[in-house]
C-alpha cells in the first residue's frame, strides 16, 4: 500500500565508498610512490597500483587487502594463484588479474636475473637463492640439479623431470648426462614439495644416496640436496646426511 503520509520516514540513502581520489594526496599510492619513494607502499598499495581502479563496493587498496587477506597476506602464495582464482573478486576481471600474474612472474625472474653472472654456491642458502624462484611457487613437483664448475660457480640449472603433486620421476642417466654436457664438476640436486614441509621422504632419502653413489664413480660430485617449500627448504648437506 502507498501512503502519502507526509512525516513518513524515508528510507537513508547509502553514502559510496570514498574513492582514492579522495584521499589526501600523500596517502594515495600512486602519489605516495612518487613523493616517498616505491619502498614506502605496502603490499597491498603496489597491488592496488597494479589493480588500477577497485568496484563500487571497496577501493583499489580494500580490494587488494582482500586478495592478500585470501592467501594469509603471503606474496609465494598469491604467485600461485591462477587467473581464474583471481576473478573470482569483485572488480577483478581477466585484465586485472593478467597484470597482477604478470607483475609476479616479472619479480620472480628478477631473483633469477643474477644466474648471467654466474653466482658462487658457497654454502646451502647460496644454492637456495639460485633454484627457489624456479620452483617456490608451483603446485606440482619438478626435479632440477644446479651445475657447478670447478670453483662452485653456476654454470647452468636444468629441469630433469615434472610430475604430480606428490612426487616426479627421476632418471639418474639424464642427470649425469647434462652434467657431463655441462663439464661440470659437481652437482645440487634440487626439487619442490608442494604440500609445504620441506621435511624428506624415505624416498627422497634413498634416491640422495643413489645419485651421490653414482656420481662418486663418474667424479661429479653431489654436493646437497635441496628440497624447496613454502619458502623454506631442506638442506641434505646442513643436516649430515650427504
Amino acid at each position: 500500500m502507498i501512503s502519502d503520509d507526509k512525516n513518513a520516514k524515508k528510507p537513508a540513502y547509502e553514502l559510496p565508498p570514498m574513492t582514492i581520489k579522495a584521499w589526501a594526496e600523500a596517502d594515495r599510492p600512486r602519489e605516495k610512490l612518487l613523493m616517498k619513494g616505491k619502498h614506502s607502499l605496502s603490499d597491498a598499495e603496489l597491488i592496488a597500483i597494479l589493480l588500477g581502479s577497485g568496484s563500487r563496493q571497496q577501493t583499489a587498496v580494500s580490494l587488494a587487502k582482500s586478495i592478500l587477506q585470501s592467501v594469509d597476506n603471503n606474496l609465494f602464495e598469491l604467485g600461485k594463484c591462477s587467473i581464474k582464482e583471481l576473478t573470482k573478486f569483485n572488480g577483478v576481471g581477466e585484465a586485472k588479474a593478467i597484470t597482477i600474474a604478470a607483475a609476479l612472474e616479472l619479480g620472480r625472474r628478477r631473483q633469477l636475473s643474477d644466474i648471467k653472472t654466474r653466482p658462487q654456491v658457497r654454502c646451502s642458502a647460496d644454492s637456495y637463492k639460485a633454484i627457489a624462484p624456479l620452483l617456490m611457487d608451483l603446485p606440482h613437483e619438478e626435479f632440477w640439479i644446479l651445475l657447478l664448475s670447478r670453483r662452485g660457480e653456476v654454470i647452468g640449472r636444468e629441469q630433469i623431470s615434472q610430475g604430480g603433486i606428490s612426487g616426479t620421476v627421476v632418471d639418474a642417466k639424464l642427470i649425469f648426462s647434462r652434467a657431463l654436457e655441462f663439464k661440470a664438476s659437481s652437482i645440487i640436486l634440487c626439487h619442490n614439495h608442494p604440500s609445504g614441509n620441506p621435511n624428506p621422504s624415505q624416498a627422497d632419502k634413498s634416491l640422495t644416496a643413489k645419485l651421490v653413489k653414482a656420481g662418486e664413480n663418474l667424479d661429479i660430485f653431489v654436493l646437497d640436496h635441496l628440497i624447496i617449500a613454502a619458502g623454506s627448504y631442506f638442506s641434505f648437506a646442513d643436516e649430515g646426511l650427504i
